[in-house]
This record gives C-alpha cells, structure tokens and sequence, in this order.
C-alpha cells in the first residue's frame, strides 16, 4: 500500500513543485490513513488545507479506493 501512494504523491509533486512546495510520505497506518507533510512554500500557506483535503486526498481516494484520509503530519 505505502508503495502505491508514494507512486500517487510522484504523479502529484510535480505541481506542488511549481508552486515552491512539496509533499513527503510519513506514513500509512493500518487503517488506511495516510499521514504526509507538506514542506517548502505549502509550510504555513492559508491554501494548505485544501491543498491537503482537496488536492491530494481526493486524488489519492480516487487513485487507490482503500484510502480513507489524508492527514498532515505536525
């Protein structure tokens, strides 16, 4: 599983990169939650959450069904 989401958020970089930002796989637990951190410029931006929930999470559910949130590592 944690394979398949890192190759879901290698698809997904590339547009945070434009923007100055990234976002790196923390984890996947038992129970489908994936736990990732968004660095560079998405650190501290008013659009993170919906970058987090409206972005990569709605992607990662579309890509892999068993995904059942996204959520940021603090």
């Amino acid at each position: 599983m944690k394979d398949r989401v890192q190759a879901v958020l290698d698809k997904i970089r590339p547009s945070l990169q434009a923007d100055g930002g990234d976002v790196e796989l923390v984890g996947v637990s038992e129970d489908n939650v994936v736990t990732v951190r968004l660095t560079g410029a998405c650190v501290g931006c008013p659009m993170s959450e919906l970058t987090l929930k409206g972005g990569i999470e709605r992607i990662l559910k579309h890509e892999i069904p068993e995904v059942v949130s996204v959520e940021a590592a603090h």
